[in-house]
């Protein structure tokens, strides 16, 4: 089941620097943990949520008076390709009960949560914005494809539960796009672009390791990208209230249950009676078993079924 989402994309500041400082050389330490962040990154850390002052006085402490020195590489955490195929099976466990996520390119269903048609490989919505933008984009490197004819209907229908002008042909289109690899690339393009890329960079710059990033990107594909208090970026303020991340110098693994008891109860307030184990029987499970590092192999239970990875 998928929640509202509002797609603020200029809710959280994004650095214009390419480059990221850490003097972590490694993806954990030997527990599994986050690295230890540098006084550089603290100071991007302040720079990424709006506070001058405080990235002034970490970039003067990591020894540099015009901006931030190169430490060295942020190591690729969930990113790296065999991380990220992990972590794509975990959601499509909870969003597709499958491992096997590709599979949902295809995907397209009303599943009566009053976002309309949720669709693709994380769930794009008729009426969340983004799969209006994910069509719109891939409309204008290809013209011609079997969507573009419902992108007035799309347009009309955002922000509803509404099928109108889509019905009876649209899902049928969509799985029939779904065999062209270039929508294919569009999904992927616009899964990393807007959930993610920024859920695992924020996380690394909380000082999280691979469990945590996973942690983020999760909440971020179900409770959308917005600011409130049950989308992803209110969620994080609100866990930063209560625990400090560590970056700011706390446990991983109690800011972390912070985050996910704050996240359930989300979950709750937007649908009573939700299912949450993708939550109680998944993450919570990984990070009490003290898996920060979301070694292999894995197990977890999602909706009574249960997932293992090798």
């Amino acid at each position: 089941m998928r929640p509202a989402r509002m797609l603020l994309f200029a809710a959280v500041p994004l650095l214009a620097t390419a480059s990221v400082y850490v003097l972590a050389p490694g993806d954990t330490d030997a527990s599994g943990a986050g690295p230890d962040l540098s006084a550089a990154y603290r100071a991007q850390a302040a720079e990424e949520t709006e506070d001058a002052q405080g990235a002034k006085e970490w970039a003067e402490q990591a020894g540099s008076s015009a901006g931030y020195r190169v430490l060295g590489s942020v190591p690729p955490g969930l990113a790296a390709p065999a991380r990220k195929d992990l972590a794509q099976q975990l959601v499509a466990s909870a969003e597709n009960s499958t491992l096997d996520w590709r599979s949902a390119y295809a995907y397209i269903e009303d599943i009566g949560d009053g976002q309309g048609y949720t669709a693709g490989i994380i769930g794009f919505c008729t009426g969340t914005e983004d799969l209006l933008a994910l069509v719109e984009g891939y409309t204008k490197a290809h013209p011609d494809n079997g969507l573009a004819r419902y992108l007035p209907a799309l347009r009309a229908v955002d922000g509803t539960d509404s099928h109108e002008g889509l019905d009876p042909g649209f899902p049928a289109a969509w799985k029939a796009e779904a065999e062209v690899p270039a929508f294919r690339a569009a999904q992927d393009a616009a899964r990393d672009r807007v959930y993610f890329d920024p859920a695992v960079r924020l996380a690394k710059l909380d000082g999280l390791g691979a469990l945590g990033q996973f942690v983020y990107y999760d909440a971020m594909v179900f409770h959308g990208p917005g600011t409130d208090p049950t989308s992803f970026y209110g969620l994080r303020e609100a866990a930063l209230e209560k625990a400090a991340s560590p970056t700011g110098g706390g446990s991983e693994k109690t800011y972390l249950d912070v985050f996910l008891d704050l996240r359930e109860d989300a979950m709750r307030t937007r649908h009573p009676g939700i299912d949450t184990t993708r939550v109680d029987t998944a993450q919570r499970r990984f990070l009490h078993d003290g898996n920060l590092g979301l070694r292999t192999p894995l197990e977890w239970q999602v909706y009574g079924e249960t997932f293992k990875v090798p």
